[in-house]
C-alpha cells in the first residue's frame, strides 16, 4: 500500500504526470524529454529522480544518453488506468503529437535527439567567463 501511495504522490505533479504519459508512447532520452516540457535541465532531473525512487520509472544509460521507460508492468498498469481518464486533455495530445513527430532514438551511437535552443542571455549582462569592468 505505501508502495502505490508514493506512485500517486509522484504523479501528483502535471510534469511528472506528462513524463509519464508521454513514455506510454515509447522510450524516451531525457533530451527528447527537455524538448517537450520545455523545463530546466535540473528540473527535469529532479523529476525524473521523483519518478524512479518512486518505482514507476527506470532510466538506463546508453553511451552518453539516458533512455526513460515505464519501470514494469505495475508501472505500466497504474499509468495506463490513469490515462484513460485524463487523455482528452489538450496538453496531454500535444504532448503525444511531439513525442510522434521525433524520430525515435537509434542506439548507443546517438539517437536522434532534438537540438536545445541557445541559452538566452541578458541585454546588458557579459558573458560569465569575461571579466566585468
Amino acid at each position: 500500500m505505501d508502495r502505490l501511495v508514493g506512485q500517486l504522490k509522484a504523479l501528483g505533479d502535471e510534469n511528472r504526470f506528462r513524463i509519464m504519459m508521454m513514455l506510454r508512447e515509447r522510450p524516451l532520452c531525457s533530451c527528447e524529454l527537455l524538448a517537450v516540457l520545455d523545463i530546466a535541465g535540473g528540473t527535469l532531473s529532479a523529476h525524473l529522480r521523483v519518478l524512479r525512487e518512486s518505482g514507476l520509472l527506470r532510466q538506463e544509460k546508453k553511451g552518453r544518453w539516458v533512455q526513460c521507460s515505464i519501470a514494469d508492468q505495475n508501472a505500466r498498469s497504474l499509468v495506463d488506468l490513469l490515462a484513460d481518464r485524463v487523455l482528452q486533455s489538450e496538453v496531454f495530445e500535444d504532448d503525444r503529437s511531439a513525442v510522434a513527430a521525433m524520430p525515435p532514438a537509434t542506439d548507443a551511437t546517438g539517437p536522434a535527439c532534438p537540438p536545445r535552443a541557445p541559452s538566452r542571455t541578458v541585454p546588458g549582462s557579459a558573458p560569465r567567463s569575461a571579466p566585468r569592468s
